[in-house]
């Protein structure tokens, strides 16, 4: 299971050309043998809504369990759904990449800019988004969704310096380098680390799902499927 994050989707048509969010890797992981699913959850709306399309999305599949392996937000609409919505019983493993656990500055500048935004469209697109993420509120969603025993959790974590970033993600690096140290363009290194860190990469925030050039991402998919089934998962 691939579970995009923030503004994320499953595939993308533009024009006549369809793009997947995790692009090249379900192909890459099929020829591998894999089952791949790659669900769409709302893009920007509170990790519980998307979490609870998640959790719904896995229950009408007819494996008895599923590895899962979220991007950014992803993850975290991952861990709710495990601990908050019982579905701890389908999932084998969670691995999260770049995944911000203790939430991002990013977060923290948009929920105070878009407050107002946020308030007037509310009734018309889910938004939350922006305010989940910040670094206060995922400290109380870190209380409240613990690991669940039985499951295995692991961690990718992912910096890149300015020259390996995409130049649309130099600023946003800029910021967070001055004020959270080493980072991927979106998400403070330091907020990446969960469970086990079973990798740490040299790539931005979307080199990690095949979005930027010069780094493997289709081979960075294919080791941590290497490495489940090794583990029996």
């Amino acid at each position: 299971m691939l579970a995009h994050g923030f503004l994320g989707f499953d595939e993308l048509a533009i024009g006549s050309q369809r793009h997947a969010y995790f692009r090249g890797i379900e192909t890459r992981l099929v020829q591998m043998g894999a089952k791949v699913y790659t669900p769409r959850v709302p893009p920007a709306a509170s990790i519980a809504t998307r979490a609870g399309r998640l959790a719904e999305l896995i229950r009408a599949l007819p494996d008895a369990r599923v590895n899962i392996v979220a991007h950014s937000m992803g993850g975290l609409d991952a861990r709710y759904a495990i601990s908050q919505l019982g579905l701890s019983d389908k999932v084998a493993s969670l691995t999260t990449i770049a995944t911000p656990h203790l939430g991002t500055p990013l977060a923290d500048i948009s929920s105070k800019l878009l407050a107002r935004f946020v308030r007037m469209l509310g009734r018309l697109i889910d938004l939350r988004a922006f305010v989940d993420l910040t670094t206060a509120q995922m400290a109380q969603f870190n209380r409240l969704n613990q690991n669940v025993p039985g499951i295995s959790y692991g961690s990718v974590v992912a910096r890149s310096g300015k020259l390996r970033t995409h130049p649309l993600l130099w600023a946003t690096h800029v910021y967070l380098s001055k004020h959270a140290g080493p980072n991927d363009g979106v998400v403070p290194a330091a907020s990446q680390p969960w469970g086990e860190v079973v990798r740490e990469i040299d790539a931005d925030h979307w080199a990690q799902i095949g979005w930027t050039r010069g780094f493997d991402a289709e081979g960075l998919y294919e080791e941590l499927l290497q490495d489940l089934r090794g583990r029996g998962l």
